[in-house]
């Protein structure tokens, strides 16, 4: 998309600076990148501390497993027999 802005010349110089770009698009390009996924992972950070994510602890996971490795050396040695 065509846009033409005023960008004040200090602040496209460090922008180029920081992003290492070489043109001013790059520049823009990046800082804008960098500020979407900054407000993406603000907005994701603020709707799972309105609505945590129900998710199972550490020994509740490993529990699941011995249990189902359990089972499944069980069925094992039964067709073993």
């Amino acid at each position: 998309m065509k846009t033409t802005v005023d960008i004040p010349d200090k602040l496209m110089s460090m922008a180029m600076k920081f992003s290492n770009a070489k043109t001013k698009k790059e520049a823009i390009v990046a800082a804008m990148e960098d500020y979407t996924r900054r407000e993406r992972v603000l907005r994701l950070s603020a709707a799972i501390k309105r609505k945590p994510l129900n998710m199972r602890s550490n020994e509740e996971i490993e529990s699941a497993d011995l249990a189902e490795s359990t089972r499944q050396l069980e069925v094992f040695q039964s067709r073993e027999s």
